[in-house]
């Protein structure tokens, strides 16, 4: 039997078989795919062979991934805890106050999902709650991404029709990941009600919402639209990267990198002749982004 795993919660797997019944799967014995280490050995959207026992199942064989996303682990350094797999796009919430996302955390996510070559959406969540200056702080931050290919969605998830957000989740496969108290819950109710999502509330006095996700976890929408929502990720670790190959997963400094002085051994810091410092002098990369690189290439925390 195979199937698809909807929820993991470390121990045991709640998988869709094709037939559409879900069964309760464990793992017997070691399940590892090879090419990376990772703290998981089997993660929500992983396609798997089932053999039943018992009113339950066992998870025998985990099939080729497509592709994955992954960040740090926080118990054992130099593995990967992947938080998904066979996804079709990446969409990160983010919203300007009540939490306030950084571009550190956006720019991580797109990173990670840019090496998996996974495209990627920003939903900007609580637009009702933004003055003119935030709406104009939004608009300019808009302006950076789009031009790079980034789907860019202005939204409030209170709305009860969310249009834009239902064309774009249509037919495929949608990892959802954002800052506790973005919206992602409420957002996922909006579109499937059955769901019912627990909703965080976000203390008045910190900014910052409580975790209402333990687990990752998969919701069929319909026959062909899936969702995982994912956990309050406070970071998302790079690994497997070596610092040269970071400005490759910065679309805008992938075409230009090689018009550097040292070529693909430059890693625009303080190099002469670079193309990429070039451009952010020139204005023609945002200066946040080159920041946001900088940040990530001296592996500092982009947790706020």
């Amino acid at each position: 039997m195979k199937g698809r795993v909807m929820r993991s919660t470390g121990s045991w797997y709640d998988v869709l078989l094709d037939d559409g019944t879900k069964l309760q799967c464990r793992i017997r014995g070691k399940i590892r795919l090879e090419g990376i280490k990772e703290t998981n050995p089997v993660a929500v959207g992983d396609l798997v062979d089932v053999s039943p026992e018992n009113n339950e199942g066992v998870i025998t064989a985990i099939l080729p991934r497509t592709n994955y996303i992954v960040r740090q682990s926080v118990k054992k350094t130099g593995h990967a805890h992947v938080i998904a797999a066979n996804i079709d796009q990446a969409l990160v919430m983010a919203t300007m106050m009540m939490p306030r996302t950084s571009t550190g955390f956006i720019d991580r996510f797109l990173v990670a999902a840019e090496s998996f070559r996974i495209p990627q959406v920003i939903v900007f969540n609580k637009k009702d709650l933004l003055d003119t200056d935030s709406l104009a702080y939004q608009s300019n931050i808009i302006k950076i991404y789009e031009p790079l290919g980034v789907k860019c969605i202005v939204t409030s998830a209170l709305v009860t029709e969310q249009p834009e957000a239902e064309e774009v989740l249509s037919g495929k496969t949608t990892l959802i990941a954002g800052h506790s108290g973005v919206g992602k819950s409420t957002l996922i109710n909006q579109l499937s009600p059955a769901i019912n999502q627990k909703v965080s509330e976000v203390s008045d006095y910190t900014e910052k919402g409580t975790h209402t996700t333990t687990f990752a976890e998969m919701f069929q929408l319909n026959d062909s639209t899936f969702i995982i929502d994912t956990p309050g990720i406070k970071e998302f670790g790079l690994i497997d990267m070596t610092p040269e190959e970071l400005s490759d997963y910065f679309p805008e400094m992938r075409g230009l990198r090689l018009n550097c002085k040292f070529g693909s051994r430059c890693l625009h810091v303080n190099e002469p002749k670079c193309a990429i410092k070039d451009a952010v002098e020139k204005g023609t990369i945002a200066l946040s982004r080159y920041e946001n690189y900088l940040s990530m290439l001296l592996n500092e925390d982009n947790r706020k």
